[in-house]
């Protein structure tokens, strides 16, 4: 068995070494010439023969048919901000006509874990298919609005990263003139114009003055009207699913300004909120006030599983964008006299290469999604329109006004997928954000891992109190189960270690893995407790299926459900199945990460613990077969198939402290530990193999019993006999020849009535 350890552990070293000779191949941002030779013509543009030289910077191909120029092709992430739920550019290459057309997509690339949730690719796809056709000069010139693709339940994000990407990169292409075309303006602000705003006015307005004069808008719908738009939108089984309540009450009412304009800051920031808002942007960069109240959340939940609000959308000539954490601040109140009691109030800055015009009109789209059932849901959308008032701005010469011109695609800050820009490096960075929009749910961690310290280092303390040391543990599981499982979903999984591995390929970065606070802490203490006591702190005291499985096992027998222990052969040439599979998911990873993370589905965690069993049956029968067999086999998956077990089991031999007391007489003779072990992770000759080992301490209750362990009982005894022979009885002279102990059972040899017990 040592040698099947040693020989995984090498093999691990080995491919890691492997990995980081490959990790300068693959550091720099994917281009055009990367992912060409992935597409036929005909995929991007119906009736394409051929390519054309790349052209440009960022490239695009020009696309023929014999001789006949079709249009062109470009990837989306040299043009627009590709970035999607797992942190990295989703790439798809776009067919688009000389007239801004449209023609075709096809996705190249991507690391999104979207296959993790049971959604098949071609759902995505079909989703975002509903883009080609769409007349992207139309969109650049207002003459249209800007097209939306179909929400996917489950992968909204994902679909919407890449319909925003797919637009704004058309959008940006068009306005650069490349295509053939007339060059069209950015926005308003790429034209002379005869006002701006009046930074040098500042008045204070209460909320029903901001109101007034247009300085706020309000964006209300009520119960009926939303139960009506649903019912004629021509979706019936949305329209079975009404909204309940009284049919005036607000589903949502929804406000926004433009609060970087003095006046309209000051009343609602108040002059210090202000003042640092004023200091957080870089000149001409503006930010809106977003608030509501009423049942439905303009917020909703996209922005904390992927760093994007799905539910709003800033959309101006034609461009459109979704804020992402890094721009988002929550506020907890208004400072405007009057205002009514929101139950959401949200900071968003502007990003500069959106290119905004405070003085020309915008519209803040909300996105309203209704659950159909537990995969479907249906999607309406709702504009709140904005214009500054006059009143806040001032006249300006045209020729004192500067002239921009169209952006060019050759221009610098758009050469990669994710441009950095001196704004993104005076705001702060966007883990911290993160982290604290979820303090509540990082003290919480905190405190349950601060309590498993102090379990641990009171252990002797507890385990001498068995009763109690049973409920205490059980309790901590289903903690461990409930709230950080099914409610947090910080779930570790073996792909952790294979995104972990990808990213020394990718450039390592410290920003990506703090953006998920909880998986973070959960492996920061996993790899403390590494050092001390191996892997089974993770493994018996901080995995909620781990957990699942040890709490329905627990059921199981005070049901009397029969408990079947593996012979020790067999049991032992088991152990190596999770290695195997955990070093057969590593090596596929260094070929295609999605295949591997396909593959992972060997663990039932994302059906059990992240959906809680809403999936596809073949997915929960899977869970619910390995849970059946834990009910007669504890911790079957754990002790057998685990492969995230066996990536921490490796590392775990470095562990610098012994734990788990032994006596000289554990395993020879005495075999009781070994067979009451829960996962029999004691071997016949009493050693502990801290691989396998999950850190229940049921061995250690054993070894501080003086009525179950023999070494303990031997003890007590000749305590018993010591203190019965220091009895007044044999102070007075008497030594009796037969004693009861404190434990009921006689001591023999000696009788008082007989003569030799005379002294």
């Amino acid at each position: 068995m040592r040698r099947i350890q040693a020989t995984s552990a090498f093999l691990c070293a080995v491919v890691a070494a492997l990995l980081l000779l490959c990790s300068a191949a693959e550091t720099r941002a994917a281009t055009l010439v990367d992912y060409i030779g992935k597409a036929a013509p005909n995929e991007l543009i119906p009736g394409a023969t051929r390519f054309g030289p790349l052209q440009g910077t960022p490239a695009i191909a020009p696309v023929y048919e014999n001789d006949k120029l079709l249009g062109f092709a470009y990837l989306t992430s040299e043009f627009a901000n590709a970035t999607g739920y797992s942190g990295k550019p989703i790439q798809m290459l776009v067919g688009i006509d000389s007239a801004g057309v449209i023609k075709g997509l096809k996705l190249v690339d991507h690391k999104e874990p979207i296959v993790l949730v049971g959604i098949p690719v071609q759902r995505i796809l079909d989703a975002v298919n509903k883009l080609i056709g769409a007349d992207m000069a139309k969109v650049v010139s207002g003459n249209a609005p800007s097209p939306q693709v179909d929400i996917v339940s489950g992968a909204t994000v994902t679909v919407l990263v890449i319909g925003d990407s797919i637009v704004r990169s058309a959008t940006k292409l068009i306005r650069s003139g490349r295509l053939g075309g007339t060059v069209i303006a950015a926005n308003a602000s790429t034209a002379p114009v005869s006002k701006t705003v009046d930074m040098d006015k500042s008045e204070l307005r209460d909320w029903q003055g901001l109101l007034a004069d247009g300085a706020m808008r309000r964006l209300l719908v009520t119960v009926s009207e939303i139960n009506e738009a649903f019912a004629k939108s021509g979706n019936a089984a949305a329209a079975d699913h009404p909204e309940d309540g009284e049919p005036g009450a607000p589903f949502i009412d929804l406000y926004a300004a433009d609060v970087a304009v003095p006046t309209i800051g000051r009343s609602l920031l108040g002059d210090d909120g202000y003042e640092r808002l004023k200091a957080r942007l870089k000149p001409d960069q503006h930010a809106l006030l977003v608030a509501g109240a009423g049942r439905y959340s303009f917020k909703g939940s996209g922005y904390v599983r992927g760093g994007i609000f799905d539910r709003i959308e800033l959309i101006q000539d034609g461009n459109s964008m979704r804020f992402r954490d890094r721009d988002h601040t929550r506020l907890g109140s208004v400072a405007a006299t009057g205002a009514p009691d929101l139950t959401e109030i949200a900071l968003f800055t502007i990003p500069p290469d959106f290119g905004f015009d405070p003085v020309a009109p915008w519209t803040l789209q909300l996105l309203v999604q209704r659950v159909i059932s537990v995969r479907e849901k249906a999607a309406l959308t709702f504009d709140l329109g904005y214009r500054l008032p006059d009143a806040l701005t001032k006249q300006q010469p045209a020729s004192a006004q500067p002239v921009t011109t169209a952006p060019t695609m050759a221009a610098p800050s758009v050469t990669g997928p994710s441009p950095i820009t001196p704004a993104d490096a005076t705001e702060q960075p966007l883990w911290m954000r993160i982290w604290q929009g979820d303090l509540v749910k990082i003290g919480i961690t905190v405190a349950a891992l601060g309590t498993l310290v102090v379990i641990f280092f009171f252990q002797n303390a507890l385990v001498r109190r068995p009763r109690f040391y049973v409920w205490v543990r059980r309790a901590y599981l289903l903690f461990i189960l409930v709230w950080l499982g099914w409610y947090a979903n910080a779930q570790l999984s073996v792909v952790n270690v294979l995104t972990f591995a990808n990213s020394l390929i990718s450039g390592f970065s410290w920003e990506y893995f703090l953006s998920a606070p909880l998986i973070f802490l959960l492996w920061a203490s996993v790899a403390a407790g590494l050092l001390f006591w191996g892997r089974g702190p993770f493994c018996g005291w901080l995995c909620p299926f781990g957990a699942l499985q040890e709490l329905t096992n627990n059921i199981a027998q005070a049901l009397k459900v029969p408990q079947f222990r593996l012979p020790w052969g067999l049991h032992e040439r088991l152990w190596p199945v999770k290695y195997i599979v955990f070093l057969v998911l590593f090596g596929t990873s260094l070929y295609s990460t999605a295949l591997a993370e396909h593959l992972a589905e060997v663990e039932p965690f994302k059906t059990s613990i992240i959906l809680k069993f809403a999936r596809e049956w073949p997915y929960v029968l899977y869970a619910a077969t390995l849970l059946v067999a834990g009910l007669f086999v504890e911790r079957f998956f754990c002790r057998y198939l685990c492969p995230l077990g066996a990536a921490l089991a490796i590392p775990g031999r470095i562990r610098m402290f012994e734990w788990l007391r032994r006596w000289k007489e554990c395993g020879s003779p005495c075999q009781r530990c070994a067979k009451e072990c829960p996962v029999q992770a004691i071997h016949p000759e009493g050693h502990i193999n801290v691989n396998e080992c999950i850190y229940c301490m049921h061995c250690q209750e054993l070894y501080f019993d003086d009525q179950r362990c023999p070494h303990m009982i031997q003890v007590r005894l000749k305590r018993e006999k010591r203190d019965a022979l220091a009895s007044p009885a044999m102070r007075g002279g008497k030594r009796p020849d037969t004693l009861i102990t404190a434990g009921g059972r006689p001591i023999p040899g000696l009788n008082p009535t007989s003569p030799t017990s005379q002294a």
